[in-house]
């Protein structure tokens, strides 16, 4: 699996159309993003998914979790994320509800 690396300048969005912020502890930089890495935090705002219940109930996407990530490419010794890394988007209930969606990346560097 390689793709571009991701960071914090990268796009990402729940399948629902909320923004997906990532708190980068890494030092590397690329193109004036620090690189995110597989264990940083990942929160979502925004997302406006309803359950199909009478009423519709609100399960917003709250938390993402990273389940793949490049293992050759390290960011202080974490698998690095890239375009091709997948993220699961978790309601605060703990339902899973899609995974998230790259829109933008840098396209200076490729890993993995």
């Amino acid at each position: 699996m390689a793709g571009r690396a991701l960071t914090k300048q990268s796009t990402l969005m729940c399948p629902h159309g909320g923004t997906v912020d990532v708190t980068a502890v890494g030092t590397s930089d690329i193109d004036g993003g620090k690189v995110l890495a597989q264990t940083d935090v990942s929160t979502v705002s925004g997302c406006s998914f309803q359950l199909p219940t009478t009423p519709p109930t609100p399960s917003p996407c709250v938390i993402v979790v990273w389940s793949t990530a490049e293992p050759l490419g390290l960011v202080n010794g974490i698998p690095a994320l890239s375009d091709s890394s997948v993220g699961q988007c978790f309601a605060a209930t703990g339902l899973l509800q899609g995974t998230v969606q790259v829109s933008v990346t840098q396209s200076k560097a490729q890993i993995g």
